[in-house]
């Protein structure tokens, strides 16, 4: 899933750690130090177990490993022009690929591998590791934002495509080619995210008080939850659970947010009960949600011409009806400020809130995923 340096790299860091990551799938922790790097197994609530170590490496400041395969990548301070790919189980270093400026962020699946530089990104068949598309002259990306679906079927790509708004690009990382773009928002992008499937994107603007998800690949604006008005905060980490039902925020602050992404035609449901009873049935009035024959036969398009139907005939609430002013689910943490991640994951058969941070702690949270309300803190990993 997203990594994140607890400083813009190659810059120096404070703290116990200089870069952690989930892997794709939320199995697996990775951790990078001035000493090298960690490898950590997820399957238990109760133990975190070391897969791997390494202190071949020194000043790491970006690791990722592929699922819960041996394949790791390792970027260090040392050199931060080149990247490592290793075969950890073996002890063997499968290639190394040396770039132009200094390498921000790296993604993975098992079709492509992504290096983002500041001003150009490079797409790798992960097989072979042949240097498949340089994307050229993009806006400049300080950060080194980017997105690749984990769904090796698509593998989309996505990254910021202006320098003073929050427009998106949508890349196929199979054809090799622009999708399209999406305008997400007014100011400049601070996070985007794929779900599992490649299907949804979603994207938060570095204000942080909104976060939309669009279908991919069409662009389709789905849903805008508003994490909150008071105040401007920086979202470190945005991420979907594996089943795309809920869509995680962290930030600078102490409060992590969980959104439930529920069903569009579920809500429209429910709205149209409550209706019935002061108004007349809809399927006299213009509007029908039944489908037709000549609508759209994908799930994204048939979703989202009854939806623009809706939000153009019916009353305001209809429209503001997938904007979701209260998250479902909120994880508190015992601090703010500092650079860390979220996921969502599954740990002995229970949904949990995972929250990584700069200081080298790792939280463990429950889930309600029925009634939501606060995740209790059930274990701390140090």
């Amino acid at each position: 899933m997203e990594a994140v340096a607890a400083d813009s790299p190659p810059g120096r860091v404070e703290g116990a750690l200089s870069c952690f990551s989930f892997n794709q799938d939320c199995t697996s922790l990775a951790i990078g130090t001035k000493a090298g790097y960690k490898l950590f197994s997820l399957s238990s609530v109760e133990q975190l177990d070391q897969v791997h170590g390494s202190n071949e490496i020194p000043d790491v400041y970006i690791v990722e490993r592929l699922f819960s395969s041996s394949l790791v990548v390792v970027v260090s301070h040392t050199k931060p022009r080149q990247m490592n790919v290793y075969h950890f189980k073996k002890g063997t270093e499968i290639c190394n690929y040396s770039y132009s400026s200094n390498i921000l962020s790296i993604r993975l699946n098992r079709q492509r591998l992504l290096v983002c530089l500041e001003e150009s990104i490079y797409i790798h068949n992960i097989k072979d590791m042949k240097l498949l598309k340089t994307i050229l002259d993009i806006p400049a990306n300080p950060t080194g934002l980017c997105a690749l679906s984990i769904n090796h079927s698509n593998s989309y790509v996505a990254y910021p495509g202006s320098l003073t708004t929050g427009e998106i690009v949508l890349y196929d990382g199979h054809s090799l080619k622009t999708v399209c773009t999406i305008a997400a928002h007014e100011g400049t992008l601070a996070a985007i995210a794929f779900n599992a499937s490649g299907s949804k994107l979603a994207s938060a603007s570095e204000k942080g008080t909104v976060i939309r998800v669009f279908s991919v690949p069409d662009g389709q604006k789905l849903y805008e939850f508003r994490r909150g008005m008071k105040r401007y905060v920086t979202i470190s980490s945005l991420v979907f659970s594996m089943d795309s039902q809920f869509l995680c925020a962290s930030s600078n602050t102490e409060t992590v947010h969980i959104f439930k992404l529920e069903h569009l035609n579920n809500r429209l449901s429910c709205f149209c009960r409550s209706q019935t009873t002061r108004n007349k049935p809809w399927s006299r009035s213009g509007l029908s949600l039944s489908r037709r024959p000549e609508e759209p036969s994908t799930w994204s398009g048939y979703v989202g011409k009854v939806f623009m139907a809706a939000s153009n005939y019916l009353p305001a609430q209809v429209s503001d009806m997938m904007n979701q002013d209260r998250a479902f689910a909120t994880g508190r943490l015992s601090f703010s400020g500092q650079r860390n991640i979220c996921t969502l994951s599954t740990i002995q058969k229970l949904p949990r809130l995972l929250v990584a941070s700069s200081d080298g702690h790792l939280y463990i949270y429950n889930l309600d995923p029925q009634d939501g309300g606060e995740c209790v803190l059930i274990k701390t990993h140090r």
